[in-house]
């Protein structure tokens, strides 16, 4: 059936009702986000001066310079309108510890921790999927139990554990891949991340295996299958079919474990010794430097969330019975 100029008009705006509703629920979490994140500063143990005023000496001229930067004399509210229009502009107050804008800290380090939870994550779907397919396709066989295997050492193994052990294994066995340091830019630190994104990599990829198989044995039992292959599709064809109805499980279940490159990151930069945003949350936690460790939990609360929005919005994309709910209504 042919789908009207007014039909499509209303669909669309449908659809655009949705995103809005969508985007709207975002922004929602992310202001209750916004105020956890700025309670860390009263919720701290110990008295907030103290804490904001690290190892400087607590003289009564730096105690009220603090208490003016914080606006600690205002009302709890207003302290939180105050530092949400900060934010909101990029000014995120002072590191205690490094003594430098937090926007600064953080930008210096920020593209070496995109740069390994990018290739980490794509390493992890790049292997992962086309095994979990094969193992679905070839139930039973040397492949799938050669999955099966891969996913229990993936989740099993800690992080740690396996940056350890490729770190010594390439520093003295097969000294190919640098072991520590960012290198100097380019491929060069391209070419140092290799070692740790394959250390994230496995934990993420024996999840988006698991995923990928389970959503594609699912689609291989159903009727439309049966059917296409008795209409003498070739089995490619059918793979590819059903591989796209398994997309959203898959698309959802990968959103999702990205936030295992949260903790993970940690550990991979302080064992090969990257000076990305892992580090610094571990220095700044234990150095109480309140203003980094706030500025990075909210980062890491708008990415997810970010993230999470962009996979509802594929579902429309992925799934045309999404597309015609959405636009029905």
């Amino acid at each position: 059936m042919t789908t009207t100029p007014i039909a499509r008009a209303s669909q669309a705006r449908s659809l655009g009702r949705m995103l809005v509703v969508r985007v709207l629920g975002t922004v929602g979490i992310l202001l209750v986000l916004s105020i956890i994140v700025f309670s860390m500063l009263h919720l701290a143990p110990g008295d907030i001066v103290k804490n904001l005023l690290g190892n400087r000496a607590s003289s009564p001229e730096a105690i009220a310079a603090i208490r003016a930067q914080y606006n600690l004399d205002q009302p709890l509210y207003m302290q939180y309108l105050i530092w949400l229009g900060n934010t909101l502009t990029g000014d995120f107050g002072q590191s205690i510890r490094l003594q430098d804008s937090v926007s600064n800290v953080i930008g210096s380090r920020l593209g070496i921790t995109a740069a390994l939870s990018g290739f980490a994550f794509v390493l992890a779907v790049i292997v992962a999927v086309p095994l979990g397919v094969q193992s679905a396709v070839r139930s039973g066989s040397w492949i799938d139990r050669f999955a099966t295997g891969f996913g229990i050492v993936g989740l099993s193994a800690p992080t740690f554990a396996v940056g350890l052990l490729l770190l010594y294994g390439f520093a003295f066995y097969v000294p190919i891949f640098p072991v520590y340091g960012s290198g100097d830019g380019g491929l060069d630190t391209l070419w140092h991340l290799v070692l740790p994104a394959i250390t994230l990599a496995l934990g993420l990829g024996a999840i988006i295996l698991k995923l990928t198989r389970t959503a594609m044995l699912r689609e291989l039992e159903s009727d439309y299958v049966t059917f296409g292959r008795a209409r003498g599709l070739p089995d490619h064809q059918v793979h590819m079919i059903a591989l796209r109805n398994a997309a959203i499980p898959i698309v959802t279940g990968a959103s999702l474990v990205l936030t295992f490159l949260v903790g993970g990151t940690v550990l991979a930069e302080t064992t090969f010794a990257l000076p990305g945003l892992g580090t610094l949350l571990q220095g700044s936690v234990l150095f109480k430097d309140i203003a980094v460790v706030q500025a990075l939990t909210l980062l890491v609360a708008v990415t997810i969330a970010t993230i999470a929005l962009l996979a509802d919005l594929a579902y429309i994309f992925l799934d045309p019975r999404i597309r015609a709910k959405e636009g029905a209504q």
